[in-house]
């Protein structure tokens, strides 16, 4: 998903090449409908709606439809996060390998600098943070990033103070190999559960095509899943599997597997009232997609990749039971990168609220959807809003706001006109 800093032409020629789709031939792909598509989800009996009714003031603020404030400038952002109930302190994540601090609205320097331990450039980096449910005790937060060896890593650190971390404190939790430099996923969210979920990419070329049948696939390997571990060191180990993931004591399994069969998932997200799970999984050469499930539902969810892309066939292989997308867009269409965003319930954003936003890195179009079991209704561009060059991500802070971020420097926050 992620892209160098390029001028304009040329980083939308290296999306095209790079991020999504190009990755050389469909080798063995078979054309004809030789299975049905992924299987949709039943739909539910009501869609997503808001938490509580915004009030007759609310509604009238919806109205006045939605705008986009500037929060700051940073060095090639990718992601905004913030810690559990620290409603003052907001956390953009570059790139190259910084996580910068906003303190009251204002950029307030470095939090944690690991540049010298990042490959940074393309789809690699420092990828994702996520802050632990008790960090206002423990301190102790995640990153995930892409080392110099070019292996994907998951890194606990702790704070020294609100406002810095304690660079001594990393402890590695795991170091996957990942044998081409695209797709690596790097997604980190606490679940409603309080495990972490970690979004891994396919491991990176064309066609899924390490190993005998890809390893989206394969439960033998970690990359194309969404892992769900318990972080804290467990029986002389570094994390352990909780004991509820799917394929804990299932023969050549690995235990850390949540959800599987994705190609790069960028990015993830929990809906912060009802726990739902969507998914923006970047596609190949012709569909991008969004996946939806509700709360609990993606244990042992197998999103597809890569028999399916979107919801057409690639190759004649089983996908044992596969979910389809409850949104696709097409490459045709001028989709080339999926952004996966959030169900936003900030009441601040009445016209967004219960809403889930989204967009694509070549259009850089906001847009938002109501989401269910199986379907997304009332998919629509976000009225009133341009285009952003370069989105790259969203993010969700502690009050419930959601931001976008653009990978040319900008991040700005949803607010109502």
């Amino acid at each position: 998903m992620l892209h160098p800093a390029l001028p304009s032409a040329a980083l939308l020629a290296a999306v095209a090449l790079v991020a999504c789709g190009s990755d050389g031939d469909r080798a063995g792909a078979q054309t004809g409908d030789h299975a049905a598509a992924p299987a949709a989800q039943a739909p539910a009996s009501t869609d997503l709606r808001t938490a509580t009714d915004p009030g007759p003031g609310a509604q009238a603020a919806a109205g006045r439809g939605v705008r986009l404030v500037k929060v700051g400038d940073f060095t090639q952002p990718l992601y905004v996060t913030a810690p559990p109930g620290d409603r003052r302190r907001v956390f953009v994540v570059e790139q190259p390998g910084r996580i910068r601090l906003v303190r009251g609205g204002k950029q307030a320097g470095t939090f944690l600098d690991v540049r010298d331990q990042v490959t940074a450039g393309g789809e690699q980096g420092l990828l994702g943070l996520a802050f632990g449910p008790d960090y206002a005790t423990s301190g102790l937060f995640y990153i995930y990033f892409t080392g110099t060896d070019a292996k994907e890593r998951l890194v606990e650190y702790r704070r020294r103070t609100d406002d810095v971390a304690d660079p001594a404190s990393a402890r590695t939790l795991f170091v996957h190999d990942d044998p081409e430099p695209n797709h690596n996923g790097g997604q980190l969210a606490f679940g409603p559960d309080g495990l972490l979920y970690v979004g891994t990419g396919d491991g990176g070329g064309g066609n899924d095509q390490h190993g005998s049948r890809g390893n989206a696939q394969d439960l033998a390997s970690p990359l194309g899943k969404i892992l769900r571990i318990d972080p804290r060191a467990a029986d002389g180990k570094p994390f352990s599997a909780p004991p509820s993931n799917p394929f804990v004591g299932v023969a050549g399994a690995r235990p850390e597997i949540y959800a599987y069969g994705l190609r790069n998932p960028w990015r993830f997200s929990f809906d912060r009232v009802r726990g739902d799970l969507a998914i923006g999984d970047v596609g190949q050469d012709a569909v991008e997609e969004i996946d939806f499930v509700r709360k609990g539902k993606g244990r042992g969810a197998n999103f597809g990749w890569r028999p399916f892309e979107g919801r057409n066939r690639l190759f004649d292989e089983r996908a044992p039971g596969a979910i389809g997308p409850v949104l696709t867009k097409t490459h045709d269409d001028g989709w080339c990168s999926i952004t996966g965003g959030y169900v936003v319930r900030d009441k601040g954003v009445p016209g967004l609220l219960g809403r889930y936003v989204y967009g694509d890195f070549c259009k850089g179009e906001l847009r938002s959807a109501r989401l269910s079991a199986g379907r997304a209704a009332d998919d629509r561009p976000i009225a009133g809003l341009d285009t952003v060059s370069g989105l790259d991500s969203f993010g969700e802070d502690a009050a419930g706001r959601v931001y976008v971020v653009s990978q040319s420097g900008p991040v700005y926050r949803f607010a109502a006109r």
